[in-house]
């Protein structure tokens, strides 16, 4: 086992370059600052957490077969989130809550975010796909805030923040974290009740998770549903906030889509949902439903095609890869350095 030996030294020596503190030496807030915002765009709205160390652990087979820095430690994700979130989609459309993901949002929206020409045919698909182009202010930040945003391997035709004319939805992908947070917004309306504890009980009790995770919104961020005043959750920490939780957390949810979205003879998910979830966009055929693909390798060539990831700046990933039986979780891990894991890793388990 020397070669997965070397696959964890490899992985904790490629720590994230982030400060601890999580703020740059002028003050600002290093997911901000990476980001290239400058003020208004920059104001933090959520709480920011101090960060831990390198961490990760690896399943093969439902077994772990390496762990490696404090995995009981929570620590923010980021857009990992943003994955969660598609898992509370799959729940609404068990309920019944969504009848269909072609369905508008705007049929069970509670408030006017979807009246306008631009919104109206806005579709829970095009929301989980990040194909929305929803046009509108939420909590204080402009959905022009991600316009050309460069995440992955797309390019951008002007600065990050920069309008751009919108296009009808559907037909354009952009990584947009204001539209993820409407998308969040908008699984509020129809739960009717804080995500945070929807997903607690529906998900991460049933997992066996443990009770130190936790989903922060914003300070401005309180909606009223049905005379009840309750907080919408961000789809990552762009501007703080978001999921908080360990890498040992992050396993349990990793095994969880791996298995079909069953736990203990139990269906947690509905059935099929987590086929549904690895479907590529049809104008990004990268993404699926709030999940990275490894699509023409784009993400990393080493791993199979079918690998698919919830990934979260700084890095944060879980990486599912069918092919191998593998559910691998890496914290604060440096992105540009991931690629030479996954093949120090990948070689290993050949061996």
């Amino acid at each position: 086992m020397t070669d997965l030996k070397d696959a964890i030294a490899f992985a904790e020596a490629a720590e994230s370059p982030w400060p601890k503190s999580m703020y740059m030496p002028d003050g600002q807030f290093v997911m901000t600052h990476d980001s290239g915002e400058k003020a208004p765009d920059n104001e933090v709205l959520g709480p920011v957490t101090p960060r831990g160390g390198a961490s990760g652990m690896v399943y093969q087979g439902g077994k772990l077969i390496a762990e490696w820095g404090d995995t009981n430690r929570p620590d923010m994700t980021f857009s990992v989130a943003k994955s969660f979130l598609s898992l509370l989609a799959g729940l609404a459309l068990g309920d019944g809550l969504i009848k269909s993901l072609d369905d508008r949002v705007a049929d069970t929206a509670l408030d006017d975010g979807f009246k306008s020409e631009q919104n109206r045919d806005i579709t829970w698909r095009h929301l989980l796909t990040q194909t929305s182009e929803w046009d509108g202010t939420l909590f204080g930040k402009e959905d022009r805030v991600d316009h050309n945003r460069v995440v992955g391997l797309a390019v951008a035709e002007a600065p990050k923040g920069t309008r751009r004319a919108l296009t009808r939805p559907g037909s354009f992908y952009e990584y947009n974290d204001v539209r993820v947070n409407r998308l969040s917004l908008s699984l509020l309306q129809v739960f009717r009740e804080p995500l945070p504890s929807v997903l607690k009980r529906r998900i991460m009790d049933p997992i066996g998770a443990s009770s130190t995770w936790k989903w922060d919104g914003y300070r401005n961020s309180a909606v009223t549903i049905d005379g009840k005043s309750m907080i919408s959750v961000p789809g990552g920490g762009h501007w703080g906030g978001g999921i908080v939780i360990s890498a040992r957390d992050l396993a349990l949810m990793g095994l969880l889509v791996s298995r079909g979205g069953a736990w203990d003879g139990k269906q947690i998910l509905p059935g099929g949902w987590t086929q549904e979830l690895v479907k590529p966009c049809p104008v990004a055929p990268f993404y699926g439903l709030m999940w990275w693909l490894n699509t023409d390798k784009r993400q990393f060539a080493a791993a199979s095609e079918r690998s698919y990831f919830a990934l979260g700046w700084g890095s944060h990933i879980v990486w599912i890869d069918p092919d191998n039986d593998l559910v691998t979780v890496l914290r604060w891990i440096d992105r540009k350095k991931t690629p030479g894991f996954v093949d120090r890793l990948l070689g290993a388990l050949k061996k």
